[in-house]
């Protein structure tokens, strides 16, 4: 019996070795009627959307519980307090298909603020939340006071977590600097950069409503006004038309329509 030509063993082989090693997807399990009862309940941004996007917006909390490990220090951690740190995630990638965030392993959770020494307790703690580097890289740690505060209704236009979590949409492309270059096509950078020079300079001279925290540097302006988008986007297209636009590209949605 004539066996196969070599050539045709080694797509073959290949394709053995392909189904041996991939890489399998974590199993992911589905939200319960009690998690879907406090999104709806907490999370006005899902408690907002239509029926096929809350199912949408539930398999990605579920896909983020399945990637990135969420621990309390010094807190006990609730089904809550889970939620509304995936939904911070999702929130700002829910115009994205498949995004994932390949830069985060684990999110921590502090009982209050903390220091540059990561300590919550003792004086001069005013951090509500941190991307980490160096050592830390690859972890978000977040405060839970600042979280619940977040998703509050006299949280206006700022929610720590999602703040975070777009430093995170920033970082991606390898430098947190306020403009994310993985969302927004390369001819429309300069112009992005452009608008916020301008913004920031209005919000030096007063004649602006923004945090002022945004004048810091790019990256967080653009986390900062990424809270407003999403936390009052009708006001934000009111007030600032032109950005409402910008941010409605680099996100791929519309939450004022």
């Amino acid at each position: 019996m004539n066996s196969l030509p070599f050539a045709y063993l080694i797509p073959i082989f290949l394709l053995a070795l392909y189904f041996i090693f991939r890489k399998k997807k974590p199993l992911v399990d589905p939200l319960t009627d009690v998690d879907k009862k406090i999104l709806d309940d907490y999370v006005s941004y899902y408690h907002h959307l239509d029926s096929s996007d809350k199912l949408r917006f539930e398999q990605k909390v579920a896909e983020f519980f399945s990637t990135v490990k969420i621990e309390g220090v010094g807190v006990e951690m609730t089904t809550l307090d889970e939620l509304l740190i995936a939904s911070s995630a999702v929130i700002p990638i829910f115009g994205f298909k498949d995004w994932q965030y390949k830069n985060l392993s684990s999110v921590l959770l502090y009982p209050d603020t903390f220091n540059n020494d990561f300590q919550f307790e003792g004086g001069e703690r005013n951090i509500m939340g941190m991307v980490g580097s160096g050592y830390m890289n690859g972890q978000m740690i977040l405060s839970r006071s600042a979280l619940r505060h977040g998703f509050s209704k006299s949280a206006g236009k700022e929610n720590t977590a999602i703040h975070e979590f777009v430093h995170l949409l920033d970082k991606s492309d390898g430098a947190t600097d306020g403009v994310p270059e993985n969302l927004i096509g390369h001819e429309y950078t300069l112009p992005w950069v452009k608008m916020m020079h301008e913004e920031i300079e209005k919000i030096e001279d007063n004649k602006s409503d923004i945090n002022p925290y945004a004048i810091t540097n790019q990256a967080e302006f653009f986390a900062v006004v990424s809270e407003y988008f999403f936390e009052k986007p009708e006001l934000l297209k009111e007030k600032h038309p032109d950005l409402y636009f910008q941010l409605s590209r680099i996100f791929a949605q519309k939450p004022a329509g």
